[in-house]
């Protein structure tokens, strides 16, 4: 998640057909694991099973950059902030994982990717060529006025009414879903953190070794802590590990480092909004999950919003390159 982090240089060509296939992939890949985690919630609890992916997934990155003879770096103070973003990344699964056991997939996907516009809206702040134009501004309030329907709406019951029946299952859902914005918050301190420090300059791979080690700690004595150990897996259990481990912190987090290498970060943020949609539709198709209008618009508002938010500067080079033309 937080390796949305990656150094953002705008100096790369444009998306290809096969790019643009590859990234919404990596986007269905992203939503596809917060269901897996949900659907296995009884088998493997979300906070260990992130714990155990991310610890997998940091020894399998360090496997890679042994095979590629790449060195840590050290100079400059530079693991300072790596530490940091170890921290941040930790309890944003932190959050994710004690989310899921409250709230659902879909809810978790849509509200967990408001992170562009935290992001945004903390590079604002901070760095002067990342000030946010009217329509960026348009998006953020789009954003916030989705999370807002949603999560005030009323009815978030669905088929058969039965969290409005019970008003203590309401209130839990509304509190994972809180727990996912917050997740979704140090998601974007993560991207500003690294998008302003040293960690900018570091390999991709380094920024992702830092980021799963300190998940991994925090998160396996934090689930002692909360009592969130269990661990009982059958084939799906092991199933849903490997992937969470192998696919999502490894290969699909190393393919999108790849992607930031090669082509535009502001086209590949513009498709960002894939990975929220996919989460609603494969939320309701998978687990069955309640669908209320109030969430239905509330998303579509959040998704615009990041459109307009991290699609702004890919659509006015498109529209620009027409108007030379």
């Amino acid at each position: 998640m937080g390796v949305y982090g990656a150094n953002l240089l705008d100096t790369r060509k444009p998306l290809t057909l096969q790019a643009t296939g590859l990234m919404a992939f990596l986007c269905f890949i992203w939503a596809f694991q917060q269901v897996v985690l949900k659907a296995t919630a009884v088998e493997i609890s979300p906070t260990l099973q992130i714990s155990l992916r991310s610890g997998v997934g940091a020894v399998l990155v360090w496997l890679f950059m042994v095979w590629r003879a790449e060195k840590m770096i050290w100079t400059d103070g530079v693991w300072r902030p790596g530490i940091l973003v170890g921290l941040l990344f930790g309890m944003e699964f932190l959050l994710i994982g004690q989310g899921l056991n409250f709230t659902s997939a879909s809810h978790m996907a849509v509200f967990l990717y408001t992170a562009p516009v935290f992001t945004a809206l903390g590079l604002h702040l901070m760095i002067p060529s990342e000030r946010l134009a009217p329509p960026q501004w348009l998006g953020i309030g789009l954003a916030f006025s989705g999370m807002a329907l949603a999560f005030l709406g009323g009815d978030i019951s669905g088929g058969d009414g039965a969290v409005d029946r019970d008003p203590s299952l309401a209130s839990s859902m509304l509190w994972g879903d809180f727990l996912a914005v917050l997740a979704g918050f140090l998601w974007g301190v993560t991207t500003v953190v690294v998008r302003t420090t040293g960690l900018a300059r570091l390999p991709a791979t380094q920024t992702l070794l830092y980021q799963l080690v300190g998940a991994c700690l925090l998160l396996l004595p934090a689930a002692w802590l909360l009592d969130d150990m269990l661990f009982a897996p059958t084939v799906l259990g092991w199933s849903s590990l490997a992937f969470q481990a192998v696919v999502v912190a490894f290969a699909s987090y190393l393919a999108w480092f790849w992607m930031l290498r090669h082509y535009l970060a502001s086209r590949l943020g513009a498709l960002s909004f894939l990975t929220p949609l996919f989460g609603v539709v494969l939320g309701v198709w998978l687990l069955d999950e309640p669908l209320t209008m109030h969430f239905l618009w509330g998303s579509l508002l959040v998704i615009l919003g990041i459109v307009l938010v991290s699609g702004y500067e890919g659509t006015r080079a498109v529209i620009a390159a027409g108007f030379r033309r």
